[in-house]
């Protein structure tokens, strides 16, 4: 059990403040090291750093007067670097997990980059028509292309893919039910859950079946007056094994029509094209779901399809209008930059240049590839590091991540860093602190790289990461 803080005594107390340095001290320190930085930013700086040490020495945390010194000036220096160095910056992935969501999942190609700073730098066509002279739409600049990718007749792209279920139903859906599987109600990344935003929709969710076998019978009996739609969700971030059944798209299909009833289907990481063809589990595409006839698909931009983060939607053109015209589409709209980068990536299936999409690269990239790239870089951290540091391969696997493939693994050769006096946890602190930071698998005494899912200057940038630790 944690022992409780108690305030400092009067002494002590009066010590440590005495000891807090002057703010003008202080802001001179600290302009030294940031220069950029006008004098009013630096003394709020200070002044919220001075007011937090002082707090910290009344309530006892800080009882020593170069201890309070000290926390004065690392808050000053935390301060000032936050201000002058990007948050939001570049990050070596050499954890071997492809679409890693807490590092920003699909990596974009250069083609992709460069029609994303062409239209960020100027003015552009978002929303006109130049043709005609007078004002368009946002939600045309992609649909075309995701008409000939999927087959459908009509397609919108809103900011993800919750914002795309969210305005699916809400425009057909709402004050109704709709069935869904009870093995199909999924929670992704963050915590949320398909029931909360089919609330959020104002819709009555009606579970069937069990967790593990649910039957064409199961949706059959539970329509009714209430019931608006029939709803598959693909469970793209789990498996599930053993004793199962599920109901195939097809099959809701051919329920839904007699009642008159549309299909809807959430992909959710759903793919493009069939992952199958580069050895890997094969996923749902959208093409496939709107041959058997769904009549609303829905999926993500920046999973399996690679692009930036979006929520696709292709479906039949009478339904796609009715969800233009929803009011929500504004408040769930992309911006151009968003656009402009899945503009380029649809491209990039269009002409079947699928090695310039990173994620497919790195999903589909072989394991004698991936040792020729360990090899390498093991040869490149010998040379750098020295004899005291440890580098050797082993194998080991790496994952597809972002929610999709769940059970799939990626074999791989996996690099092992350690030190002869350094411990991991030493050393993985380092590669973290550097700029850009490197992130790694870290465990049994070893910092490990995957060699498949980090760029051509990351065995430079670790070998300056690591040169002053020994």
């Amino acid at each position: 059990m944690t022992k409780p803080v108690t305030p400092p005594d009067e002494t002590t107390l009066q010590s440590c403040l005495r000891a807090l340095p002057k703010i003008d001290g202080l802001v001179r320190r600290a302009s030294e090291r940031a220069s950029a930085l006008p004098t009013w930013v630096l003394t709020a700086v200070v002044r919220g750093a001075v007011d937090e040490t002082r707090a910290e020495v009344r309530s006892g945390a800080l009882r020593d007067p170069d201890a309070v010194v000290l926390r004065a000036s690392t808050l000053v220096e935390e301060g000032v670097s936050a201000l002058t160095r990007p948050s939001l910056r570049r990050v070596h992935n050499a954890t071997g997990v492809v679409l890693h969501t807490n590092l920003g999942r699909s990596p974009l190609g250069p083609s992709v980059v460069d029609a994303m700073v062409d239209v960020a730098l100027g003015y552009s066509t978002l929303e006109m028509d130049i043709v005609a002279r007078k004002r368009g739409s946002r939600l045309v600049h992609v649909e075309g292309l995701l008409r000939v990718l999927t087959g459908a007749e009509a397609a919108l792209v809103v900011n993800n893919c919750a914002a795309a279920v969210l305005l699916l139903l809400d425009t057909f859906c709402a004050g109704g039910e709709v069935v869904v599987s009870r093995g199909e109600l999924v929670e992704v990344g963050g915590g949320f859950r398909v029931p909360e935003v089919m609330e959020r929709a104002r819709v009555r969710l009606r579970e069937v079946g069990t967790t593990n076998k649910t039957r064409v019978a199961d949706y059959a009996t539970a329509i009714g007056p209430d019931t608006r739609a029939l709803m598959k969700v693909h469970p793209s971030n789990f498996w599930l094994r053993g004793f199962t059944s599920r109901v195939e798209p097809h099959e809701l299909v051919a329920l839904g029509k007699p009642h008159g009833l549309p299909v809807f289907e959430d992909l959710g990481s759903g793919a493009l094209v069939d992952l199958a063809r580069w050895g890997l589990p094969h996923e749902p595409t959208a093409r496939e779901s709107i041959e058997a006839g769904i009549d609303v698909v829905t999926m993500s931009g920046d999973k399996l399809l690679g692009g930036p983060q979006a929520g696709i939607v292709v479906g039949s053109r009478a339904r796609i209008q009715s969800m233009a015209r929803n009011p929500l589409i504004r408040a769930l709209r992309c911006d151009r930059v968003t656009l402009a980068a899945l503009e380029a990536t649809l491209r990039l299936y269009v002409e079947e240049r699928y090695d310039e999409i990173p994620t497919l690269r790195m999903l589909a990239m072989s394991v004698d590839v991936v040792r020729e790239r360990a090899d390498a870089l093991a040869g490149e951290l010998r040379a750098g590091l020295g004899e005291s540091w440890h580098v050797t391969l082993e194998r080991g696997h790496g994952k597809v991540g972002g929610g999709a493939l769940p059970g799939a693994k990626l074999p791989s050769w996996l690099v092992s860093l350690s030190h002869a006096t350094l411990g991991e946890t030493r050393i993985d602190e380092a590669l973290r602190r550097a700029d850009p930071p490197i992130v790694a698998r870290v465990g049994e005494g070893a910092v490990r790289i995957d060699p498949r899912t980090i760029e051509d200057d990351t065995g430079k940038a670790i070998v300056r990461a690591l040169a002053s630790l020994a």
